[in-house]
């Protein structure tokens, strides 16, 4: 099932999400309808709270990205050919790598692409869909859509990385997105 994804300005977006317990109901349903709903929108990274549960779960498919690039573009990140992916209850481990700059949209801030820093590599801890423990690292693009869906379950947006003239200049249509006045090809719901 597809599900409304919140506009900027919903509460949720702002709010630390709290650990989903293993006898969480629908779990499976739930990330079966994340990775549908992601997929709808044409989205490589969908976190709860941008379905309104302030869980911490989100789910990734970088492969999208591989299967899209032009053949001049092909081998230049590590992370090829990507992967697609739930993260229950993740906790960064570490950050590690130069920091590069890629230009980044969040399906809850439609129309807005902003260049942002994040470093090369994560590692994280969390628990697949059986709620087994994994440890692992995640280089590239991969690991990108990782922190930035990270960022979604911890109350971060990737505009909060860009500077505050450019932020100051972006209000105008971030007032827009929260009031419903931009029109998207996918299921939006706005603030509450």
């Amino acid at each position: 099932m597809i599900l409304p994804i919140v506009a900027y300005g919903a509460p949720v977006l702002r709010k630390a999400a709290r650990d989903i317990p293993s006898d969480y109901p629908d779990l499976q349903k739930l990330i079966a309808d994340m990775f549908e709903t992601m997929y709808a929108s044409n989205g490589v990274g969908l976190a709860a709270p941008q379905i309104n549960r302030d869980i911490r779960l989100f789910v990734i498919d970088s492969a999208q990205i591989f299967e899209h690039q032009e053949e001049d573009e092909k081998g230049t990140y590590p992370d090829e050919p990507g992967v697609r992916k739930a993260f229950i209850n993740a906790r960064i481990v570490s950050l590690e790598g130069e920091e590069w700059s890629y230009n980044e949209g969040c399906l809850s801030i439609p129309r807005i692409r902003e260049d942002v820093m994040r470093p090369q590599s994560v590692t994280l801890e969390y628990m697949d869909e059986q709620f087994n423990v994994h440890v692992e690292s995640f280089s590239g693009i991969t690991s990108r859509i990782i922190q930035h869906e990270y960022d979604h379950i911890e109350g971060k947006l990737f505009i909060d990385y860009l500077k505050p003239l450019k932020r100051k200049m972006l209000q105008g249509k971030l007032n827009d997105i929260s009031k419903g006045k931009v029109r998207v090809d996918y299921k939006m719901t706005l603030a509450k």
